[in-house]
């Protein structure tokens, strides 16, 4: 319902943006010249440019990315309208609609350049946690919402993996979104035989996410979710379906269902995953959407990681999700109790391939007693 309110929204700011856009675009010296001074020629006119700039963006990109740069651009501009009458009225001097026009274009490039490279560039995210029980050092690598096919194929997802594999991870661990509805055969096939190459000393573990099943059949991308789990064990990768297992005699993992599990028969509750478990062993939950905390601590646990908020992808959408109620967190490291909550931004994105309010990120997080 979140994701549904936020794409609404963007449509329908998309389209106001469309009519706001024209008449600034209109305004331009230039235009006006062309058209003679008349202002239902030059509207006319910056709504060729807008609609010519919108099919040069959704050719390259699509609808949505096209939508989020009319979106930022509109904002922008608005700014700059702002501050230039609040400057020309100080000077008593009004900024020409040009200078403010090429100010809010220049801007907003160079904003959704460094939100691109934000989504596109996976940065490494390290987070170091002290505990009383006895486990030595404990390195895991956690990822999540790889979407795969939206800015990783199976070339730049290689590269992700080696980097992993230089930081000698105990385990690697995919918190679920691994693959999108739109996520293609092909790239989910060959990405996956890129797990192996993190070469973790104890497994790679995998939990399913809100999109990994599919929201609308198999169809579309050609597999399931029972396809993906196959590729996944093909690949020496661990699925974990409300299960527990017990690493190296020290530290627990605990797989949950994902929350939208509720809806296909249920998932186990947090105290039947824990129920038997040692307590004098580290206990680290999987879990992609981080909103059942409350449970979580109740439970004991002493970590839990999550994905799904993608950190809020950009301002100033990041604290949305906890404002509805949806998420318990959007981003880092949070101590309840004694239980540490960790949300990942995630690795790559879902449809919008800008990350402003947050980076792409696999997270690495020393566990020492």
């Amino acid at each position: 319902m979140m994701w549904v309110i936020i794409i609404g929204g963007i449509f329908l700011f998309a389209i106001g943006s469309l009519f706001f856009l024209a008449s600034r675009f209109g305004s331009f010296s230039w235009i006006r010249k062309l058209t003679g001074g008349r202002k239902a020629l030059s509207y006319l006119a910056g709504l060729a440019v807008v609609l010519l700039a919108g099919t040069v963006l959704t050719v390259t990109l699509d609808y949505m990315n096209t939508a989020i740069c009319m979106l930022h651009l509109t904002a922008i501009w608005l700014l700059a309208e702002l501050i230039g009458w609040t400057a020309g009225k100080g000077r008593g001097k009004k900024l020409s609609q040009d200078k403010i026009g090429v100010a809010a274009i220049v801007v907003t490039a160079v904003y959704l350049c460094v939100g691109w490279y934000l989504a596109h560039h996976v940065f490494e995210q390290r987070y170091e946690l002290n505990t009383e029980k006895s486990v030595g050092t404990f390195r895991i690598v956690a990822m999540a919402d790889a979407h795969l096919g939206t800015t990783f194929e199976a070339e730049e997802f290689e590269n992700a993996m080696r980097e992993i594999a230089a930081l000698s991870p105990d385990v690697v661990v995919i918190v679920g979104d691994y693959v999108d509805d739109a996520s293609p055969l092909q790239t989910m096939i060959e990405c996956t035989e890129k797990l192996p190459l993190t070469q973790p000393t104890f497994g790679i573990y995998y939990v399913f996410g809100n999109h990994d099943r599919g929201y609308y059949g198999p169809e579309g991308r050609g597999y399931d979710g029972d396809r993906l789990v196959q590729e996944l064990e093909k690949n020496g990768v661990r699925v974990l379906e409300d299960e527990t297992v017990l690493i190296d005699d020290r530290v627990y993992l605990i797989g949950r269902k994902d929350k939208s599990s509720e809806h296909r028969g249920g998932r186990a509750t947090m105290e039947q995953l824990t129920a038997g478990l040692d307590d004098d062993k580290y206990q680290v939950v999987l879990d992609h959407q981080p909103n059942d905390y409350d449970s979580e601590q109740a439970a004991g646990v002493d970590l839990v990681l999550s994905g799904h908020t993608h950190g809020g992808q950009m301002i100033p959408v990041n604290p949305v999700g906890v404002w509805m109620g949806a998420n318990d967190k959007t981003y880092g490291l949070e101590q309840r109790g004694d239980t540490n909550f960790i949300v990942t931004s995630g690795i790559s994105c879902w449809e919008v391939k800008f990350k402003t309010g947050c980076k792409s990120e696999y997270v690495v997080i020393d566990i020492r007693e």
